[in-house]
């Protein structure tokens, strides 16, 4: 009998045993591709010998030092390395434990910046449906992912949520692409109007929704107006890239692609590749600077932030991702992954929509393809999904609740970047077994 507390005490799981390259295997010896690295953290995938060496190697010199005592050299370099990559005016870096962790710390650094420069009325974070930016009671609040927050909504504090920027379910017939962003973005205005001005401190969101939607990215120009808004009435704009971030859509910071730039910025997952647990929050140099020059103090912190071990690792993760050339390879394999996806389901009946950027793409299930009806929630094609897709030595991440949090189904994919042309076709393959089986 297990003494571990499962995330699901009904299933029955396999023991993995090994990790190869983008393969996982179990005690019984059965291969599964890891087809969404995890939760899209392996991006190295398994067994990488440089990160391993680097692990090791910080261990001979120190495991732990708690950071009210020092710092380390690995976390100065990270912070160096991050920083030289990062968005223009993103200064400074705090490293956590995992993304949300990251996004809390980015809630209270928001907060307690207003507070520092003498504006403590500024209170309300104004996030999106079918958003989600972590399970800790702070971040779970930002995000509109309704059936993670509903047992919990008595204990989280107030965020309002307006329209996310999801043009297959959103956009009108009379309307252009760039006229729906913009209808969109505005929304975010009327928000900041309805609860005053000078009463919200932050907009939250995904650059490429991830786990709720299923890799859905804004269109072109939405994401320039929200600038803006945030801009006019001195909202701070943060950034959630836990999941979208360090390469997966192809750029190391997702947000190079709608050209944005973040007042905070959140990234994990792939910043440790799974070989260590860590998350950053990033700042600007203005936000920073408030605090240094105000109480000198941020009021925030963790046992293991700035953990020397897992900064190590994910120095080396992040030379593999720029220095080895991995963040471009994401680039060029997510667009020949997404013309395999199109090619095999684009004509299914029951595949309403393919999308993404980089190796990180989103294949949504419809009951019926010309009016995009879900199927029936009580179905739980999503679970079918998961189960079949497993079965046939596929790891990949369906979810459901896409389209409201209720109906609506999704599968996840988001492959290690070490991938070659040939694992695509097993990607297909498998996937058209499971989803024959299924639907």
């Amino acid at each position: 009998m297990s003494h571990v507390f499962p995330r699901h005490t009904k299933s029955a799981l396999p023991t993995v045993s090994r990790g190869e390259g983008v393969y996982l295997y179990d005690q019984a010896g059965k291969q599964y591709f890891d087809g969404s690295s995890g939760a899209a953290v392996s991006c190295l995938g398994h067994g990488d010998v440089d990160v391993i060496n680097a692990i090791k190697g910080q261990l001979d010199q120190i495991a732990y030092a708690h950071t009210s005592f020092f710092t380390s050299d690995p976390a100065e370099r990270l912070a160096d390395a991050l920083i030289d990559l990062a968005p223009r005016g993103i200064d400074r870096a705090y490293f956590v434990s995992g993304g949300s962790e990251a996004m809390e710390a980015a809630l209270k650094l928001a907060r307690q910046y207003f507070v520092e420069i003498g504006q403590s009325n500024r209170r309300h974070v104004i996030a999106r449906r079918q958003s989600y930016h972590g399970n800790t009671l702070g971040a779970l609040a930002m995000g509109g992912n309704e059936w993670r927050r509903a047992p919990f909504a008595p204990l989280l504090v107030e965020t309002t949520h307006i329209s996310p920027c999801f043009e297959y379910r959103g956009k009108r017939a009379d309307e252009t692409t760039p006229e729906y962003g913009l209808r969109v973005a505005n929304e975010l205005e009327a928000e900041i109007l309805r609860l005053g001005e000078d009463a919200v401190m932050a907009f939250v969101a995904e650059p490429v929704v991830g786990a709720t939607a299923g890799a859905v990215p804004a269109v072109e120009g939405y994401f320039s107006r929200v600038r803006q808004i945030c801009d006019q009435y001195g909202v701070l704009l943060i950034l959630d890239e836990v999941m979208c971030g360090m390469g997966r859509t192809g750029t190391l910071f997702a947000s190079e692609q709608d050209g944005v730039r973040p007042d905070i910025v959140a990234v994990a997952k792939g910043l440790g590749a799974g070989y260590q647990p860590i998350g950053a929050m990033l700042c600007s140099a203005e936000i920073y600077e408030a605090v240094e020059t105000g109480s000198g103090f941020f009021q925030h912190g963790h046992t293991y932030i700035g953990h020397p071990v897992a900064c190590a690792a994910s120095l080396a993760v992040l030379t593999k991702l720029t220095g080895g050339g991995l963040v471009q390879k994401c680039a060029e394999m997510g667009e020949k992954l997404q013309d395999a996806l199109q090619q095999t389901f684009g004509q299914h009946p029951n595949i309403g929509d393919i999308r993404g950027r980089g190796l990180f793409r989103g294949i949504e299930i419809v009951e019926d393809r010309d009016t995009k009806r879900p199927f029936d929630p009580s179905r739980l094609i999503h679970k079918a999904l998961k189960a079949a897709t497993f079965d046939a030595g596929l790891a990949c991440y369906p979810m459901g609740g896409t389209v409201d949090g209720k109906t609506g189904d999704h599968i996840l994919l988001a492959p290690p970047f070490i991938m070659e042309d040939h694992h695509i076709d097993e990607i297909t393959a498998k996937l058209s077994t499971a989803i024959t089986k299924v639907l």
